[in-house]
C-alpha cells in the first residue's frame, strides 16, 4: 500500500493527515500552497479538478473528498479499529455521523469561510449569519452526544469520526462562538488535543494556534 497526501496547513486535509500518523503507516506528503493559488495549477488540478485538498494518492491512483478518504483508510487498515465492524451494531451509526459531518457540518463551515468568494458579495451576511446559526446548531448537537460521558463520538472509541469532528471545531476557534465554549465538547476536544499524534500532526503542518495550555 502506498500513499501521498497533498495537503495544506490546516485545511480539510488535516482529518485525513492526522489519520495515516495515528495508522502508523508509510507515507508522503506534498505541500499545496493555497495563498500562492498552487490548487489551481494544472498539474495539481489532474490529480484534483475541483482545485482543492486534500487528494491522496492511493497506490498511484488519485482519491477526494476527506470524509471518503477517512473511511477508505478505515477500510483498508481495519486492524486500526477506526471504524466499527461490519456485523457491529454502531456501524450504522458511524454510517450516519461521517456523512453528518460531510454533508451539514463542512459546508456550512465553507460557506461561513467563502461566502463572498464561492456567491454574490451582496448575500455574504445573509449566507453566514445561516451558516454560523447551522454550525452552532451542530455544535450543540455533537456537544449533547457527549452529555452522556462518553469519551468519543462514537462511544469510548477513537474513530474517524472524532478524527474529522475534531479538525472542524478547530475551525471555529475565532468565530463568534468556538466550539470550546460548550461544555461537553471543551473536554472533549482537550482529551484529544493530547494525543501524541495530534501533537505530531500540528508540528508537521506548522500550527501552534489552537494548542491544549502547557503544563508544569
Amino acid at each position: 500500500m502506498s500513499y501521498i497526501l497533498y495537503y495544506a496547513p490546516g485545511a480539510a486535509s488535516m482529518a485525513v493527515h492526522w489519520m495515516l500518523l495515528e495508522l502508523g503507516v508509510p507515507f508522503e506528503t506534498r505541500l499545496v500552497e493555497i495563498d500562492s493559488g498552487a490548487q489551481h495549477c494544472e498539474e495539481y488540478l489532474r490529480l484534483n479538478p475541483t482545485g482543492r485538498v486534500p487528494t491522496l494518492v492511493v497506490d498511484g491512483i488519485p482519491r477526494r473528498e476527506s470524509a471518503a478518504l477517512l473511511m477508505l483508510l478505515a477500510e483498508r487498515h481495519l486492524e486500526a479499529g477506526l471504524a466499527p465492524a461490519q456485523s457491529a451494531p454502531a456501524r450504522g451509526e458511524w454510517y450516519e455521523m461521517m456523512v453528518y459531518l460531510a454533508n451539514s457540518v463542512l459546508p456550512a463551515m465553507r460557506n461561513w469561510f467563502y461566502a463572498e468568494e464561492d456567491g454574490d458579495p451582496k448575500y455574504a451576511d445573509a449566507v453566514k449569519a445561516f451558516s454560523r446559526e447551522q454550525i452552532e446548531g451542530s455544535m450543540e448537537y455533537l456537544d449533547g452526544l457527549l452529555s452522556d460521558g462518553r469519551s468519543h463520538l462514537m462511544g469510548n472509541q477513537l474513530s474517524t469520526a472524532d478524527l474529522l469532528a475534531v479538525i472542524l471545531m478547530r475551525w471555529t476557534r475565532n468565530m463568534p462562538r468556538p466550539a470550546t465554549s460548550w461544555p461537553n465538547l471543551a473536554r472533549y476536544i482537550h482529551r484529544l488535543r493530547a494525543m501524541p499524534t495530534f501533537l505530531e500532526l500540528n508540528a508537521r503542518e506548522g500550527l501552534t494556534e489552537w494548542m491544549n495550555p502547557r503544563t508544569r
